[in-house]
């Protein structure tokens, strides 16, 4: 029986700045799983780009691509693909912007063409950059896209998709974009309504914007001491950086270690 839920976020929250595993952490939730408790990783990257985590963590349920992957117990539950003719009319926006775009599933990434930007967002979030396809939405199921570009067109993407796509800034260069009502809340409460873990304590640890609605959706809301302003304001309890024993001091408060 689970004993309790604990939710993480992975980039600033579970991973050190360094985008790797502390062998604490790894610890950490190896106690957890021996204790009955689950470890649930709510991202917004996609599972391909996480593998090394999953094998170190063992973890095997998981809120991906900001909500519209759904794993549990390594069994895909709920998939949500972003329609192709939405695809093709965004690419016709970003094309009009001279922005760049990604497409992502749970397997792989495309680009559709290089820039500055995109080797700055590659480099910002530690990744390397992808193929260069832009016909990949074309032929295969896509769960995310990534618009390449900084801030100035924001307003516009969302005016122009606002009742067809959910978007979210992650970093200075590129919108994360997924499908109508996505997110990390929705998945988890997709999770959280199966009949198993009805009445289960649940527990989150984010840093960034796009965990708060995710803290909506539990009982525990952890802020990482490295988190925004807006995350530390609305979480429970607020612990120490992710590089100065966050998640383990944040168990700890509550009991979970």
């Amino acid at each position: 029986m689970t004993k309790a839920i604990v939710f993480f976020d992975l980039d600033g929250t579970l991973l050190n700045n360094k985008t790797q595993l502390d062998p604490e952490v790894i610890n950490a939730v190896t106690q957890l799983k021996a204790d009955d408790i689950l470890p649930v990783i709510a991202t917004g990257r996609n599972i391909f780009e996480i593998k090394n985590v999953l094998q170190q963590t063992q973890i095997d349920t998981l809120v991906s691509a900001n909500g519209a992957f759904i794993v549990l117990n390594g069994k895909p539950v709920d998939v949500t693909d972003i329609p192709r003719d939405v695809i093709k009319r965004l690419a016709v926006l970003v094309k009009n912007h001279d922005d760049a775009y990604a497409t992502l599933n749970n397997q792989t990434d495309r680009i559709n063409r290089m820039n500055e930007n995109v080797k700055k967002v590659y480099h910002y979030i530690n990744s390397p950059i992808p193929i260069i396809d832009p016909t990949f939405w074309q032929l295969y199921p896509v769960q995310m896209m990534l618009i390449i570009a900084t801030n100035e067109n924001d307003q516009d993407y969302l005016d122009s998709f606002k009742d067809e796509l959910t978007f979210f800034r992650q970093t200075p260069y590129s919108i994360d974009v997924v499908g109508p009502g996505v997110s990390k809340k929705a998945g988890i409460q997709t999770l959280l309504s199966r009949p198993e873990f009805k009445g289960v304590p649940t527990y989150a640890f984010g840093d960034g914007n796009n965990d708060l609605p995710m803290f909506d959706a539990v009982d525990h809301a952890v802020a990482m001491g490295n988190g925004l302003a807006p995350v530390k304001d609305a979480a429970e309890f607020v612990t120490t950086e992710n590089i100065d024993h966050g998640i383990v001091n944040g168990l700890k408060h509550f009991k979970l270690l």
